[in-house]
């Protein structure tokens, strides 16, 4: 079984993909990971990779599909959860060529819903300690002292990345990117399921193995 996992930045994908792959005995497969163990190992696909992210350019796509190709062929021949891959319309028709050519096919689009304000909430509200690595939200779990570490008392520091102008623009970029490909898989029939994200993991989890086990109609 082969599923792709989409969501916003923020949405929790990284914890339901793992879980989700637990679960069904799947591999999680993330394409940052696998570009960075294929530079770190010297492959001849992280080799070409590195020449491109060493003058700071975005690594083409033929590269991304050509390891995502060697892990199904390989680690993943059991069954993936792609996490957040594709991401442009280019991407979905060569991932789909890319299983052709082996067999096989995407079963089930999973869309983890989640509203751009409760996102913003989530990474905005995000502060670390730089000295003990704690983490708190100022929405959700804020610490006792304002901007001080429960923990070992340091000032607690916000991310560049998780600045809000910063989470609207991934926001942004995603929707832009996102939904085509979204449209991709629901024109060609394959089996699409949205579920509200905003919700305790447990709940998403649930729901999501739930959508995945049952044998009815493809949700649209």
């Amino acid at each position: 079984m082969d599923i792709i996992l989409f969501g916003p930045p923020g949405a929790g994908k990284g914890t339901q993909g793992a879980l989700l792959a637990d679960h069904f005995g799947l591999q999680r497969l993330s394409t940052g990971d696998l570009l960075r163990d294929a530079v770190r190992q010297a492959t001849p696909l992280g080799l070409e990779a590195r020449r491109f992210m060493d003058v700071g350019e975005l690594v083409p796509d033929q590269v991304i599909l050509g390891l995502v190709r060697e892990y199904l062929g390989g680690e993943g021949g059991a069954g993936v959860i792609f996490d957040g891959f594709p991401r442009t319309d280019a991407q979905d028709r060569a991932l789909d060529w890319a299983h052709a050519e082996i067999g096989r096919r995407i079963d089930a689009v999973l869309v983890l819903d989640v509203s751009d304000e409760s996102i913003v909430q989530r990474m905005a509200g995000r502060r670390s300690c730089p000295a003990c690595g704690a983490v708190y939200n100022v929405h959700f779990e804020p610490p006792g002292i304002a901007g001080r570490c429960d923990r070992c008392g340091s000032e607690l520091v916000s991310r560049v990345d998780d600045e809000e102008a910063t989470v609207r623009r991934r926001l942004a970029v995603y929707q832009a990117q996102t939904a085509p490909v979204i449209d991709y898989y629901r024109l060609a029939g394959t089996r699409l399921e949205h579920v509200p994200g905003d919700q305790p993991v447990e709940q998403v989890q649930k729901a999501l193995i739930e959508r995945l086990s049952t044998a009815s109609a493809p949700t649209q």
